[in-house]
């Protein structure tokens, strides 16, 4: 067999084989789904192979398959349920408002609850609320337009902003491709006008340089720079020191905004993100998976000058679902009863004993790899001998070994992301110890399917 796993050598067939032994009902629902969905799935993050996996349940840090196995979760729904499966607050929450109706195309009372704690968690002035990651930056993009009067913003190689047009470019460019002194604009696949792309520009993740090499050649032009605080879909890459404190000193110098994508650290790195952890504040910042509690919803938060421009006969931001009442009922009881301030030191503490095991076990077993990880997330790069910063150095990763891996965890009941380039493991608020003891043990004979065929 060949193909996202690579060529399967021969001592990597009996733990495919055992895969496909025990997830048969996950096999079938695929072939049935395949008529009907392309590729089986509905989003493309989903589809891997042999097959995806179909989830049935889910409690506290925890999964069960279509087929009854049982997983410790550090997947955690790529990563947007930090407080874990079901927890008991926002279930109640949610019961309580979805029998008087879930939404009515007006706001509800708990969306200005939400707005005021996000508000005071980030330092920012004002917030309005959309239902994706997506969303929240393709409408923070077109307010920092709005605001400054430019088109162009910048991006980074390796960032990954949501499924629209203005930022599907430069993602995972081909190694041959991508450009040694300079990074090449590089749309993600078919469908993107290249008109489009035309007013965004690709600068190289931690290298100020790069930035302000556009801003020079581009200088009355830029509306703003976007980026992940901390890179997550190159794996899981930290700013490396001065870095963000560069981009704000830039941006000001250069009249641009600094957004800051929180979609991913938002209130998982800290209670007010990576805006909090790092002591940097953006002119605006998006957020979403975690704060619904395993709901869809997502938050634009900004200064209030900059906001100001949002509204009627001015940038438009607008949805029939936007801040409706089941999913406002759920983000109000993740943050104020299951994301205290309080929850974090374990979460973080835990993924810190998880990662510094894995690196220990590779070590021992004398397998070329580097795990990198900050707060509760964390990945393992297979093949990589030096730390990973940005995405030339992300391509040190041997991704077939990393889908052996994948497979051998699932195989000894650890769920992770299962995503070759993504943040690969969250730990949330409700894994025990016991939950990562069982992950490093599975680890440990794993780890050995991780050696280059």
């Amino acid at each position: 067999m060949a193909g996202w796993l690579g060529e399967v050598p021969d001592f990597f067939s009996e733990e495919l084989g055992r895969y496909t032994e025990r997830t048969r009902r996950s096999e079938q629902i695929f072939r049935e789904a395949r008529k009907y969905v392309p590729h089986g799935v509905n989003s493309n993050m989903r589809f891997f192979e042999p097959y995806p996996i179909y989830i049935a349940r889910g409690k506290g840090g925890k999964v069960w398959d279509v087929d009854g196995n049982e997983y410790v979760d550090l997947n955690l729904a790529m990563g947007a349920v930090f407080s874990g499966h079901s927890h008991p607050a926002v279930v109640e929450a949610v019961q309580e408002v979805i029998q008087e109706g879930t939404a009515f195309g007006t706001d509800v009372p708990e969306a200005r609850l939400v707005a005021k704690e996000l508000a005071r968690r980030w330092g920012l002035d004002k917030v309005r609320f959309s239902n994706s990651g997506a969303e929240a930056t393709m409408h923070a993009i077109r307010i920092a337009r709005a605001y400054t009067g430019k088109e162009k913003i910048v991006k980074f190689e390796g960032n990954y902003h949501g499924a629209h047009d203005y930022v599907l470019v430069s993602i995972k460019s081909p190694p041959g491709q991508m450009g040694r002194k300079f990074p090449r604009r590089i749309p993600v696949g078919p469908g993107i006008p290249g008109t489009t792309l035309e007013s965004v520009l690709i600068a190289r993740y931690n290298d100020l340089n790069s930035v302000e090499r556009l801003f020079r050649k581009h200088e009355e032009e830029i509306a703003a720079v976007i980026v992940e605080p901390v890179a997550m879909n190159i794996g899981v890459v930290p700013p490396k020191p001065g870095f963000l404190e560069g981009l704000r000193k830039l941006t000001d110098e250069y009249g641009a905004l600094l957004i800051f994508d929180e979609v991913k650290t938002g209130v998982k790195l800290a209670p007010g993100g990576a805006t909090e952890f790092f002591g940097i504040k953006p002119d605006l910042a998006v957020t979403a998976k975690s704060i619904g509690g395993g709901f869809p919803v997502s938050a634009i938060m900004g200064r209030e000058e900059v906001m100001s421009v949002v509204g009627p006969h001015s940038a438009v931001h607008a949805g029939t679902f936007n801040a409706n009442r089941l999913v406002m009922a759920a983000a109000l009881a993740t943050l104020t009863k299951v994301l205290t301030i309080d929850a974090y030191p374990r979460a973080h503490r835990l993924c810190d004993e998880l990662s510094r095991a894995f690196q220990d076990i590779v070590d021992d077993y004398r397998i070329p790899a580097v795990v990198q990880w900050i707060g509760p997330n964390g990945h393992i790069y297979p093949g990589a001998t030096e730390p990973v910063v940005d995405l030339p150095t992300f391509y040190q990763q041997d991704d077939a070994a990393w889908w052996r891996y994948w497979i051998a965890m699932m195989n000894r009941g650890v769920f992770i992301e299962p995503v070759v380039s993504d943040d690969e493991w969250t730990v949330s608020v409700v894994h025990t110890k016991e939950d990562i003891e069982r992950a490093i043990e599975a680890f440990k004979e794993a780890a050995k399917f991780m050696r280059p065929a």
